[in-house]
């Protein structure tokens, strides 16, 4: 094999996985940032599972795939789980401090108010439903 060639894949191996631990680390760093400050939303209710989701009104994944997930969602869940919905173009400060990077964005809190999952992008219900560790339901 061409050793250029093969330095090249290591280089391109390196730059990934580079990027990978990134990516962790600043998921990492936001559920610390944000740990049990969903309390600072009115319509939270403590001792229940919270999804916190930021979207825009011209967010098309938002309209076509994250809301009818999360709708599935509550409607597999009902008043087990609850869903606060965030406007991050009216909202920006609100986003910003979140660390919300693009929309979709979803937090997982559990049901003390701990940041569990942060996903930036689109997300399944099932997924949310395994992130939110419930074992006694099913999507």
């Amino acid at each position: 094999m061409n050793p250029e060639l093969v330095s090249r894949m290591l280089l391109a191996a390196t730059i990934v996985g580079a990027g990978l631990i990134f990516y962790s680390l600043l998921n990492r760093h936001a559920l610390a940032r944000n740990d049990s400050r969903i309390s600072q939303f009115p319509s939270y209710q403590q001792g229940i599972p919270a999804i916190l989701y930021f979207t825009t009104p011209t967010c098309v994944p938002c309209k076509t795939i994250q809301r009818p997930e999360l709708q599935k969602l509550k409607e597999s869940l009902r008043e087990r789980i609850q869903i606060i919905e965030v406007d991050a173009s009216t909202n920006t400060e609100l986003a910003s401090t979140w660390g919300v990077l693009s929309v979709p964005t979803t937090y997982v809190f559990d049901d003390k108010g701990r940041s569990r999952y942060v996903n930036h992008g689109a997300v399944m219900a099932d997924q949310l439903f395994h992130q939110l560790e419930l074992e006694d339901y099913s999507i």
